[in-house]
């Protein structure tokens, strides 16, 4: 199913798409790291924000 613009906040918040190029490219700025690193991340814990944050400050 295709990201519903029309419905933002809530749990759409807290996940990582990285098939949309703007959220890879927000969540890298915001976390400090690369696409690369950023989609590594998520294949190894999934897409929720938190967890995704808290392996890459395991991982420095």
């Amino acid at each position: 199913m295709p990201d519903d613009k029309s419905q933002t906040g809530g749990q759409d918040r807290k996940r990582i798409n990285l098939s949309e190029d703007y959220e890879v490219r927000d969540w890298g700025k915001k976390l400090h790291v690369t696409p690369e690193k950023l989609k590594a991340a998520v294949r190894a814990v999934g897409n929720e924000g938190t967890a995704v944050e808290a392996h890459l400050k395991s991982n420095r």
